[in-house]
């Protein structure tokens, strides 16, 4: 670890984790910052959420937790991690929406939509139950319903279950409402028919139509812990998730997931996951799309 040889008057100073390198911690922040705050944190977001912080994110867990010290009232992370670790109340749900990450978009990672799209039309009689475990603020799940719906017609029958550990990200999804100009990927043709425009003091905003969020349904699920589903689903989305999670933790969800898919089933992850290791469970095939053995 490396020292300055300034005396400071006050403990402004921030001890540097041996990842960063010898680059000192940034100085002059609101909240003394210690590497061993960091490392608390990281223990105390994986047993709840089973996210795998790397050392590269003390700047960003500074910024998100801060922001839970100036909302609570406390003058230090200590002091603050001490308090909710004294108290089972609903500032851990906060402390976990603070450190999820949420980057998502409509029909992003377009091939999984066409796959989506030719895997329901094969059979559209049928019931199809699909389940988006990271619905974010919604582009996702919208995609899925816009995709289900353009393959199984009007009178298709699906039920489309959205889930996220985030519960202000998903209360956003549940509104389905958006602001024009923050909408990308969607042409003019499902614009319109998927989408009520605003007027008025709504003028700018966009919102999804009720023919769609009918076949929806939003709750809150923390994959690292028993899923609350008893039914089992023939489609099942779980993009750009594991990426957060360690070896152990991506094991024990995939297992939890298998769980609740029919066999046959698809699942769907994100571009830069891969799991080989679970071939007892899922078989690839194709571009990031696994088969529920």
């Amino acid at each position: 670890m490396l020292q300055s040889t300034a005396r400071p008057a006050k403990p402004t100073a921030f001890p540097v984790p041996a990842s960063t390198g010898g680059e000192p911690l940034a100085e002059g922040r609101e909240f003394v910052w210690s590497s061993a705050d960091f490392t608390r944190i990281k223990a105390l977001i994986y047993k709840k959420a089973g996210i795998s912080l790397h050392d590269g994110k003390h700047a960003m867990v500074y910024s998100r937790i801060s922001r839970r010290l100036r909302e609570t009232g406390h003058t230090s992370f200590k002091d603050y991690l001490d308090w909710i670790e004294a108290h089972d109340g609903p500032e851990w749900q906060e402390f976990i929406n603070a450190l999820t990450t949420n980057l998502t978009a409509f029909f992003r990672e377009q091939h999984h939509f066409e796959i989506l799209k030719e895997t329901l039309s094969r059979e559209k009689s049928r019931d199809w139950k699909i389940w988006c475990s990271a619905a974010s603020t919604g582009e996702e799940p919208y995609s899925i319903a816009m995709t289900a719906t353009e393959a199984l017609g009007p009178s298709g029958r699906f039920t489309l279950t959205n889930s996220d550990i985030d519960t202000k990200v998903l209360s956003n999804a549940a509104r389905g409402i958006y602001r024009a100009e923050n909408i990308k990927g969607l042409s003019q043709e499902r614009l319109q028919r998927f989408f009520m425009r605003g007027k008025a003091s709504n003028a700018g905003l966009l919102r999804v139509k009720p023919e769609l969020q009918k076949h929806m349904n939003f709750l809150t699920v923390n994959l690292i812990q028993d899923l609350p589903f008893k039914e089992s689903f023939d489609v099942v989305f779980c993009r750009n998730v594991m990426i957060y999670f360690d070896g152990p933790t991506q094991r024990a969800v995939l297992e939890r997931i298998h769980k609740v898919m029919k066999p046959g089933g698809l699942l769907f992850v994100g571009h830069a996951e891969n799991f080989s290791d679970a071939r007892n469970h899922f078989a690839l095939r194709g571009k990031t799309v696994y088969e529920r053995l």
